[in-house]
């Protein structure tokens, strides 16, 4: 029976990706402890993940593992050797990254480093995937030239008419913290694929979702957005007339991705993983969205000023995705990402 460990394990990305190979036959080690809760209090906290995910799966086992704790970390892979491993805990706000710093760097630059030398030494030959972000570009998308339309921005350039390739700079731009943090998490991943011939990739990934996603202002758009309004909550918009634009996608269409990558990989590869043109939306088209499935008007403030190094529209070009694995596909539209959010937290408010 095939291993895989998983870092973040009770997260949106890292459950999701858990159930698919335990789905397939896979024995899989999941490690998480919590930090989320930490970072965003009560709200954040993932702990209902790691019960479910105890009870419902006999293959799967829990380690209560810390990113930083490197000895842990080395430990835990020489003792499990998996046959692959997904990087998927991380400190996930591009807001919150600048109140703690420290933090940031040490669990997305550090965690990284601890988890791609481990690997290095117990396990070189495995598939080794690193959730990374479309942030790793900085506010570069926003030099390019842009077309105002009565609910969104979109590229005024017929060049990007399929989103943002890979081809992007990454340099000269602003990124935030948690953006320099999560280049510094990329580049190691790509260059101990480049160095030491391992398999490595990073997925530079836009707005992940999922029914499986605790969401909070500082991370989590749609689920964040769909909660609120089912509580009747105010959602802030910050800047841009709430036109800005992100594509979504659903966390088994990228679950389904690293399955094939794990299948067929390749060394210090990135990736640019998201819904692609067809899944996007800005907030003003989300406040639609949710508000014809639950009949609820969106309570909104508007704030004039956008959140520092936000991309004001920014979707991701897949043609390289669909190049190096073309029977991988964006299965779950966006209509249904918002029905099964939706549906999820009706579920999970009735039981709390």
């Amino acid at each position: 029976m095939k291993t895989i460990l998983v870092t973040g394990s009770s997260g949106l990305i890292g459950s999701a990706v858990c159930e698919f190979f335990l789905s397939e036959g896979w024995k899989v080690h999941g490690i998480d402890n919590n930090q989320r809760a930490v970072f965003f209090g009560a709200e954040g906290d993932t702990r209902w993940n790691q019960r479910r995910m105890v009870s419902l799966y006999q293959q799967f086992t829990h380690h209560e593992v810390d990113l930083r704790n490197r000895e842990g970390l080395l430990k835990t892979v020489e003792t499990i050797r998996p046959d692959a491993i997904v990087h998927a805990g991380a400190q996930p706000s591009h807001d919150l990254a600048a109140r703690i710093p420290f933090d940031d760097f040490d669990t997305n630059a550090g965690g990284t480093v601890n988890m791609l030398e481990a690997a290095r030494r117990y396990c070189p030959t495995s598939p080794f995937v690193l959730m990374s972000t479309n942030k790793v570009y900085g506010d570069r998308p926003n030099t390019l030239a842009l077309k105002e339309l009565e609910t969104r921005y979109d590229y005024a350039d017929p060049a990007y008419a399929k989103g943002i390739s890979e081809s992007m700079s990454i340099d000269g731009s602003m990124h935030s913290l948690f953006g320099a943090s999560k280049v510094a998490a990329d580049v190691f991943t790509q260059e101990y694929g480049r160095y030491f011939n391992m398999p490595t990739c990073v997925l530079r990934c836009g707005c992940l979702t999922g029914p499986a996603h605790s969401g909070v202002e500082l991370h989590g758009f749609l689920s964040y957005l769909i909660r609120c309004n089912l509580l009747g909550r105010e959602y802030k918009i910050y800047g841009y007339k709430g036109k800005q634009v992100r594509d979504n996608l659903d966390a088994t269409d990228v679950a389904r991705f690293i399955a094939a990558f794990i299948a067929k990989p390749r060394s210090g590869e990135a990736y640019n993983l998201g819904g692609g043109v067809e899944n996007t939306c800005s907030i003003l088209e989300a406040f639609e969205k949710i508000q014809a499935i639950t009949g609820k008007k969106q309570v909104s403030q508007y704030l004039d000023q956008a959140r520092a190094g936000d991309h004001i529209c920014y979707y991701s070009d897949l043609t390289k995705c669909r190049e190096h694995y073309p029977n991988w596909k964006v299965e779950v539209t966006l209509d249904d990402c918002f029905e099964r959010i939706g549906k999820a937290w009706i579920q999970r408010l009735a039981q709390s």
